[in-house]
C-alpha cells in the first residue's frame, strides 16, 4: 500500500476510486483489491475508520461464531423481523442482501484472525447477533488498513473529493480531488461512495431533516455529505433523507456520567419537570427525549440508588465495551461533584433547588415525584407501566439531577441504491460505474433503529462495502474488455 500525504501527481489511474475509508469504504477496498483489481482511497480526513472507529461490534446471522455456540439466528426469520419493524418501508431487496451477506462477513473476518463475542445487547435478547470485539471497530479498521497494505491498495490522505466525473453515456470516468499540495484527477472505471453521511453539515441537516434543531448534539464526525452532494450532480435519486440515528438521553459531562443518567432506576424529567417515559425501554430511548422541549431531559436519583452503582454496578451500562453492565463506579461522587461544578448537575437534599436549578416551580417537580414514589410503593407505574424490579422510590437525600440532551451518532440515508449497491437515477436505472454504501444511502434503516439487528448500522457499512466492491470489480473488468 502507498499511503499518500499527497496525490504526489496530477493524474491518477485505477480501475477503482473509494471515496472515504471509513468501515465501509476500507471494507469496498479490500473486497475489491482480493478480486484483482486496482484500487485508490482517497480520505478527506488525515485518519482513516470514519465513525467506525466508535463502533463496538455488527450484525450477522448464521456467522461461523452463532453456529459454534448453538444460536439459532436464521435469516429469513430477522429477515422477516427487520422488514415487519419497518412496515415494509425498506426495500426488501437490500435488507436481504445485506442479511445474506453478514454471516459471511464475520467467516470473511475470522479468516483474517479476528476474535468475536456475541453479549446480549439487551436484558433477555433472543437471538444474540451483536458480534463485538474487545477494542471495537477500531479492531475492524486496523485490519481493514492492513489487508490493503498487504493488497497495494493506494490510500491518499488528506484528498476531499470534489467532483465526480462521467463521459457523455453518462458512465463514471474518474473524479476530480484536492490535496493539501494540489487539485488532481484519478481516472477510473468505477466510484464507491463512502463518505458518512451529514452529520455535521448543519445547512444539509436543516434542508432535509424535520425534526433538527439547533438543540440537537452531533456525537458523531462531522461529516459534510460530499458524497450526497456529488451523487446529485450526476443524476443520482435519494431515499430516505433525513433519518437522523437517534441515542439518548445523554449527559454533557464524560460517558461514566451518560451511563448513570440511562440507568433504569433514576427517574427522568423534562424542562417542565413532568416525567414523560418509561426508563426502562430499550427501543426508542433517543425518541422519548428528543420529542422534549429543547430536547433536554434531567436524570434524577438518590443517594441509595448512586450508593447501589458504587458498590453493585451498573443495572443497563453503555454498551458491551464502553461501560458494560455490572460496571461499579466507585469515583462516582468525584465525577457528580466535578459536573456539579460546572453546571451539568446538581446535587441537593431540597426539591425546591433542584426544581429551581431546572427552570421549573417546586410544586411541580415535586408532585410528579410524590407521584413517582406512591407508583414504586404499590409497585405498579400507572402511567407508563415500568418494570417494577426498577420501581426504586427517591426518598434518601442527598438528591441527583443530571442535564441530558438529545444526540444523534450521525444521519442515515440519501442516496438510493439497489440491492447491487448501484447508485440510481431518477428513472431507477443504475449509474454506470456508482455505487454507495453505508449512511451515505437509503432504504435499509428506518426512521427508529431496529434494536432486534443490533449492530446493523456498522454490520450495513462493511456488508454493503464489500458487495459494493466485489459488485464494483465485475463492471470495471467489463468494462475493461470493451
Amino acid at each position: 500500500m502507498k499511503t499518500d500525504k499527497s496525490s504526489r501527481g496530477a493524474k491518477l489511474e485505477t480501475d477503482i476510486v473509494i471515496i472515504g475509508g471509513g468501515g465501509g469504504g476500507l471494507a469496498a477496498a479490500v473486497a475489491a483489491a482480493e478480486k484483482g483489481a486496482r484500487v485508490i482511497v482517497l480520505e478527506k480526513r488525515h485518519t482513516l475508520g470514519g465513525n467506525s472507529v466508535f463502533a463496538e461490534g455488527l450484525f450477522a446471522a448464521e456467522s461461523p461464531v452463532q453456529q459454534r455456540s448453538n444460536i439459532d439466528a436464521r435469516r429469513d426469520k430477522l429477515f422477516r423481523q427487520a422488514m415487519d419493524f419497518a412496515h415494509w418501508k425498506l426495500d426488501p431487496k437490500i435488507i436481504r442482501a445485506f442479511i445474506d451477506k453478514s454471516g459471511d462477513t464475520i467467516r470473511w473476518f475470522e479468516e483474517k484472525g479476528l476474535n468475536f463475542f456475541m453479549p446480549a445487547l439487551y436484558f433477555n435478547q433472543v437471538p444474540l447477533v451483536w458480534h463485538c470485539l474487545k477494542k471495537g471497530g477500531a479492531t475492524v479498521v486496523k485490519q481493514l488498513t492492513r489487508d490493503c497494505e498487504d493488497l497495494g491498495v493506494r490510500i491518499v490522505r488528506d484528498a476531499a473529493v470534489k467532483k465526480i466525473l462521467v463521459n457523455e453515456k453518462g458512465e463514471i470516468r474518474g473524479v476530480t480531488a484536492q490535496s493539501k499540495a494540489e487539485e488532481f484527477q484519478a481516472s477510473c472505471k468505477a466510484v464507491v461512495i463512502a463518505t458518512g453521511g451529514f452529520g455535521g453539515n448543519k445547512e444539509l441537516l436543516k434542508k432535509y431533516c424535520p425534526t433538527y434543531t439547533e438543540n440537537d448534539y452531533n456525537a458523531g464526525l462531522p461529516h459534510t455529505g460530499d458524497g450526497l452532494t456529488m451523487a446529485m450532480d450526476v443524476g443520482a435519486a435519494t431515499e430516505g433523507l433525513g433519518l437522523l440515528h437517534l441515542g439518548g438521553p445523554r449527559s454533557f459531562g464524560p460517558i461514566h456520567v451518560t451511563a448513570v443518567a440511562q440507568e433504569f432506576n433514576t427517574i427522568w424529567v423534562n424542562k417542565k419537570g413532568e416525567r414523560f417515559t418509561d426508563e426502562t425501554i430499550t427501543d426508542g430511548r433517543g425518541n422519548t427525549v428528543h420529542r422534549q422541549p429543547d430536547k433536554v431531559s434531567y436524570s434524577i436519583f438518590d443517594e441509595k440508588i448512586k450508593q447501589g452503582i458504587i458498590t453493585e454496578g451498573l443495572i443497563k451500562g453503555v454498551g458491551a465495551i464502553y461501560v458494560p453492565q455490572r460496571t461499579k463506579l466507585p469515583h462516582l461522587d468525584k465525577l457528580l461533584r466535578d459536573e456539579a461544578e460546572q453546571g451539568r448537575a446538581i446535587i441537593s437534599d431540597s426539591w425546591g433547588k433542584i426544581a429551581a436549578w431546572i427552570g421549573v416551580d417546586t410544586q411541580t417537580l415535586t408532585s410528579n415525584i410524590r407521584e413517582y414514589n406512591s407508583f414504586c410503593s404499590q409497585g405498579y407505574d400507572e402511567h407508563f407501566n415500568k418494570d417494577r424490579r426498577y420501581l426504586s422510590a427517591l426518598q434518601t437525600p442527598p438528591y441527583y439531577a443530571v442535564r441530558c440532551h438529545s444526540a444523534f451518532l450521525g444521519t442515515i440515508g440519501g442516496i438510493k441504491i439497489n440491492y447491487r449497491m448501484e447508485v440510481l437515477n431518477h428513472e431507477d436505472t443504475p449509474i454506470p460505474g456508482l455505487y454507495g454504501v453505508g449512511a451515505d444511502t437509503g432504504g435499509w434503516e428506518w426512521d427508529t433503529y431496529n434494536i432486534l439487528l443490533s449492530g446493523s448500522t456498522f454490520g450495513f457499512a462493511i456488508n454493503s462495502g464489500r458487495i459494493a466492491g466485489e459488485n464494483a470489480v465485475h463492471y470495471a473488468s467489463i468494462k475493461r474488455k470493451n
